[in-house]
């Protein structure tokens, strides 16, 4: 009895070692991955102040820099970057966007580095619509750092504004990627 009980006990402890010995040391695994259209963008700094020189009621200019991010789908791809100014400028008194004096009209230009095509000329902001400011194409990639670009702004300064400011308005920027 002594004895089948030791080989029992025996033959317990080599059947776990076995099993523990069973396998490959290299395992294979395949890892995959589906890049999508995407797109994002930061604004540089938290507001754009627009200034004259002081001279004669010079327009007031400023610039807004910002750093974008795409992938365009490699067939067919398209994507874009519009604004919108989304709270006209405030308190009353000063500029307005959505009612304008006549040749008040708050414009800008656009700047962008490749793979966007900026907007073309001097283009007119609205707080009804959006307004271009880049379009891309089929396969666009920015770096992996981002692409730059600007607006230029332009706002009339115009004598009936009432001092003392500031007048503030909010616009709103959109990038898109299929």
């Amino acid at each position: 009895m002594k004895k089948s009980l030791i080989f029992a006990a025996a033959l317990v402890l080599a059947t776990s070692t076995a099993f523990a010995q069973l396998g490959t040391s290299t395992v294979p695994n395949t890892l995959s991955v589906s890049p999508v259209a995407e797109a994002a963008l930061t604004i540089g700094g938290s507001a754009t102040n627009l200034t004259s020189p002081g001279l004669n009621f010079s327009n007031y200019t400023g610039t807004t820099t910002f750093t974008y991010f795409i992938r365009t789908s490699e067939t067919g791809g398209t994507g874009s970057i519009v604004l919108k100014v989304t709270s006209d400028f405030s308190p009353t008194g000063g500029p307005s966007v959505a009612s304008p004096a006549s040749g008040d009209a708050l414009t800008y230009t656009c700047t962008v580095s490749s793979p966007g095509t900026a907007c073309t000329g001097s283009q007119t902001a609205s707080t009804t619509s959006v307004s271009p400011v880049a379009t891309f194409g089929a396969a666009a990639h920015s770096a992996k750092v981002g692409n730059s670009a600007s607006i230029v702004w332009t706002l009339p300064n115009d004598p009936v504004y009432q001092t003392p400011g500031p007048y503030t308005a909010t616009v709103t920027y959109t990038i898109s990627a299929a």
